[in-house]
């Protein structure tokens, strides 16, 4: 339930995501005021906190000027002409998309329209309003169109119908979003730093069921002790009317996790671990420039959750760990699927560069126009494949950055690990919880398995309870 009272809308099944809603992959959704209507006015966002615009990103690099210049075809006419008709009825803005003043996909007074210094009266919020969201732009195409094209036999259609039935709906990250915007409009929250929305809410891999991860970036340059900054903010929520479950988690990156009143929405928030939010920028770029993706993803972390063998905390494989695992696999084909954007776009991915100065996905990344057009069910077969058959566990270092398995004698402290997936900024091992033999052999056991049945049956509830899931993902509230 909302905090006001009023529960998010529900939207049909036959029509989960409306061409009028910004998609989670929306690069320009918080450009445009963040969840537009929920907030205040897209264009009087800007008068309520210190903005300055940055100079516009750097040129495309010479080797990719082809690439760049492919024609993309996965736009829908009839939907692009809707949403001329659509924006056209629409309040003006001072804050397009288009102009030099908006290239912050992630800064957080983006994200926070009508930020303000005051605390918040959460009995006195503005209720929801109901008209549609009215993007200024056109959003991220919906790949719905395309993707009927790699869906055209049994198993890849399973996997299509998985994913639109589970994946996040745009009233699910509005309703994420206004919590984050919420939090931050304490004055308490707001004097201390600034909150960021990452993971796979905003990478465009989140189902309905998802938890919602959160930033918080301390305005203050020195270290501060992440756990004494949790507990003030646990103290200060504690106070919050519509919070519960308030748990701090001492972890290697501590989180404090809390859970939004009367519903099962869950919230994990981490303190300056800055580069979940390049690693969500990078996944989120990769869920754009190739439609299959999302799919894939979504397809193998059910796969993995069903099997038991998607939970770090168990010292299994994280989401995250997941994902790579399969941009590496599609990265590494014969004809690949993806490319490596960090080494084909430098200058959009520069570890150096500050949090606010992240570029957005589409402004300098094109579709990635792959030669292979194997569709979504040879895919995931080939991957599970990959992992069961032809990767060395032993030798090699998954590495999305490279865009290649990397020989584990470059990492010298990570010969003794048993499953290495190189984290693409930071270089470490992100699958560092699996640390047991037992579990590594789970996990082995059940690619080798998965792919043994699924090559044989080609149907994707041999393998997988595919109704059950969706019936858990559509009652999910």
């Amino acid at each position: 339930m909302f905090p006001h009272g009023a529960s998010p809308r529900r939207r049909p099944a036959n029509n989960p995501r409306p061409y009028h809603a910004p998609s989670p992959v929306d690069p320009h959704f918080f450009q445009r005021g963040g969840v537009n209507g929920y907030d205040v006015p897209v264009h009087d966002s800007l008068a309520t906190h210190d903005w300055k615009p940055h100079p516009p990103a750097p040129p495309p690099p010479r080797h990719m000027e082809n690439w760049r210049k492919r024609k993309h075809e996965d736009h829908d006419p009839s939907i692009a002409k809707r949403l001329r008709d659509d924006s056209s009825s629409s309040v003006p803005s001072s804050r397009h998309p288009q102009s030099r003043h908006s290239r912050l996909s992630f800064s957080p007074d983006h994200a926070v329209a009508g930020f303000s210094r005051s605390s918040p009266d959460f009995g006195h919020l503005p209720p929801r309003p109901h008209s549609h969201l009215h993007p200024h732009v056109h959003p991220v195409p919906h790949n719905s169109a395309n993707l009927n094209f790699f869906a055209n036999d049994r198993l890849s259609a399973q996997v299509m119908t998985l994913f639109e039935m589970c994946q996040q709906q745009s009233s699910d990250l509005c309703r994420k979003e206004k919590w984050r915007s919420w939090l931050q409009r304490d004055r308490r929250i707001a004097e201390m730093g600034r909150l960021y929305m990452t993971g796979s809410t905003m990478s465009g891999f989140a189902t309905r069921s998802s938890d919602a991860d959160l930033c918080y970036v301390l305005h203050e340059s020195e270290k501060r002790d992440p756990i004494a900054v949790l507990s003030t903010l646990q103290r200060i929520m504690r106070s919050m009317m519509y919070v519960e479950r308030l748990c701090l988690i001492r972890a290697k990156v501590p989180i404090l996790r809390f859970q939004e009143k009367g519903s099962n929405l869950v919230f994990d928030l981490n303190v300056n671990n800055t580069v979940g939010i390049r690693n969500t920028f990078l996944l989120k770029s990769y869920a754009y420039v190739e439609p299959r993706i999302r799919p894939l993803v979504v397809v193998v972390k059910k796969w993995a959750r069903h099997h038991q063998i998607n939970d770090a905390s168990q010292g299994t494989l994280s989401s995250y760990a997941l994902a790579l695992m399969v941009l590496h696999y599609l990265q590494t084909l014969k004809e690949p699927v993806l490319p490596s954007l960090q080494m084909d776009f430098p200058e959009c991915f520069d570890p150096s560069l500050e949090i606010d100065m992240i570029p957005e996905a589409c402004k300098n990344m094109p579709r990635y126009n792959s030669q292979n057009q194997s569709s979504l069910g040879t895919l995931l077969l080939g991957f599970l494949q990959y992992y069961a058959t032809e990767f060395s566990w032993k030798r090699n270092v998954i590495s999305v950055r490279a865009g290649k398995a990397l020989p584990k004698q470059n990492h010298p402290n990570w010969n003794d690990k048993l499953i290495c997936v190189e984290e693409p900024f930071e270089k470490k091992n992100v699958a560092r919880a699996v640390f047991k033999e037992a579990k590594f052999d789970a996990i082995k056991f059940q690619f080798l398995e998965s792919w043994q049945i699924l090559r044989t049956e080609m149907d994707l509830n041999s393998i997988l309870p595919v109704q059950k899931i969706i019936e858990e993902e559509t009652c999910w509230k």
